[in-house]
């Protein structure tokens, strides 16, 4: 009699832990969410990731409060995250570039970006734009790719820091063409921006948010996007794609949890991040800065993450690229 009481028994307690579980869900959050940026204020990470905070806790009824723990190529704020109690009282928004690309260019990988943290969706994205100096004697990508050739090795290219998304983005159209170019690191896009305003290096791999105000003002030259599409921002621009240089290289923002983020969590965050980042408010920037809206759902984004990895690690290792 007491075996065939056993199955019962075991049926109730797991009813039991999918009714708390979804209960759970359906009264978080309760309290203030910190939502950590590994990058400093005033960045487009930063930018974006109070945009969407203020919004999502309109929408969830409690503050997101943001907190900016920059430093060690983004791995700072990333560990905080990552050490933190699995409860959705604590996010990271974060890009690529500090949750990939950063723990493959130290010899100890701090972490894993997929397995080590709960994924919730790859919000946004945006190409990389390729802009030159004015004082560079190239106004078109093709003029900027026979004037590479002929000076192989002379030409020089800035990046906001060694590792990052503007260096390797960089790396990989060099690679695609066929050019050599002396890479130029420094603290950040915005100084990297004012040494090709100022002819001292010749090109960069940046955002259009960050320097299509630069090309309008007749500052730099927009020269190409390493995109599958031409953006709506600046369509007279074309993609690297239909010059004959087969490149794609993006720049995402992201929404992470610490492991063992309760599924009904998960998913009710996925769910709200997706409405707030389709708000007209955020549209409207989205179209502003030429970044594309993602919203990829949890699963996908955890196995595009290995994939990602997978690719960028092979390029860290054959440029033997690492960190400063």
């Amino acid at each position: 009699m007491q075996r065939h009481l056993i199955a019962p028994r075991l049926v109730l307690a797991a009813a039991s832990l999918l009714i708390a579980a979804t209960a759970g869900a359906q009264a978080y959050p309760t309290r203030p969410i910190r939502l950590i940026v590994p990058f400093p204020v005033g960045g487009s990470t930063d930018t974006y990731a109070r945009l969407a905070g203020k919004l999502l806790g309109e929408a969830l009824g409690q503050p997101v409060i943001v907190d900016n723990r920059a430093g060690a190529t983004g791995l700072i704020g990333s560990r905080l995250v990552k050490d933190a109690p699995a409860d959705g009282y604590t996010l990271l928004y974060t890009t690529n570039s500090a949750h990939v690309i950063g723990p493959l260019l130290h010899r100890q990988h701090t972490f894993d970006p997929a397995a080590d943290f709960t994924p919730i969706t790859e919000a946004l994205r945006f190409p990389a734009y390729l802009v030159a100096s004015a004082k560079l004697p190239a106004r078109t990508f093709k003029e900027f790719l026979a004037l590479a050739k002929s000076r192989q090795g002379a030409l020089s290219y800035a990046s906001a820091g060694t590792g990052g998304g503007s260096h390797l983005a960089c790396e990989q159209m060099l690679d695609a063409a066929g050019i050599k170019a002396l890479h130029v690191p420094y603290s950040g896009a915005g100084p990297a921006q004012t040494s090709v305003i100022a002819g001292e290096v010749d090109f960069l791999c940046d955002s259009v948010g960050n320097s299509q105000s630069m090309v309008r003002a007749g500052k730099m030259r927009g020269l190409a996007l390493a995109a599958a599409q031409r953006s709506p921002a600046i369509p007279d621009i074309p993609t690297m794609r239909e010059e004959g240089v087969p490149v794609e290289a993006y720049v995402w923002q992201g929404v992470f949890a610490p492991k063992g983020l309760p599924a009904g969590i998960r998913d009710k965050l996925a769910a709200e991040i997706a409405r707030v980042m389709r708000m007209p408010e955020m549209q409207a920037r989205l179209q502003k800065d030429g970044y594309d809206l993602v919203l990829q759902p949890p699963d996908q984004f955890a196995r595009d993450l290995v994939a990602e990895q997978s690719m960028w690690a092979r390029l860290i290792a054959e440029k033997n690229i690492k960190a400063d």
